[in-house]
């Protein structure tokens, strides 16, 4: 039984929010589910994820497959990467308290980066754009006579 984990749309429509699920492959888009693990909702500024990565990550050391969409989401909160040290650590090639710290340091500076482009989205939201009238505008420039744009 192929595993997936893949969204499941609800909302109205054109209001979509989404339940991130793992589900058997051959299972409907919205029909039968195996477990709900997370939920996320692209209508917000920036769009908010909520995923729990225990079992995330549970799901993808079982060897469920994530579709393009929830990869790049789980990719985005840390999950593949975090399952990327926990291979490290089975291959011995460092211990399991290093992994953490290694995620833990990756998840402060993702943190950062995350605050500084909302600053950046509030800023420029924030800023009127100066609309200018056509009276003040600058003529464009008039094209000489013996000049023809036929060529």
């Amino acid at each position: 039984m192929p595993v997936k984990i893949r969204l499941q749309r609800h909302g109205a429509k054109k209001r979509p929010f989404y339940f991130i699920v793992v589900a058997d492959a051959r299972a409907p888009r919205d029909g039968k589910f195996i477990q709900k693990i997370g939920t996320y909702n692209p209508l917000t500024v920036p769009a908010s994820i909520n995923i729990d990565t225990e079992r995330a990550l549970g799901w993808l050391q079982k060897g469920a497959q994530p579709t393009d969409t929830v990869r790049r989401i789980l990719s985005f909160k840390g999950v593949l990467y975090l399952k990327h040290l926990l291979r490290g650590v089975g291959l011995n090639l460092f211990d399991e308290r290093t992994a953490y710290s290694k995620f833990e340091q990756w998840q402060a500076e993702h943190e950062q980066k995350v605050s500084a482009r909302r600053d950046t989205a509030k800023r420029a939201r924030a800023v009127t754009p100066i609309v200018r009238r056509v009276e003040d505008a600058p003529a464009a420039p008039a094209a000489s006579e013996g000049e023809s744009s036929e060529a």
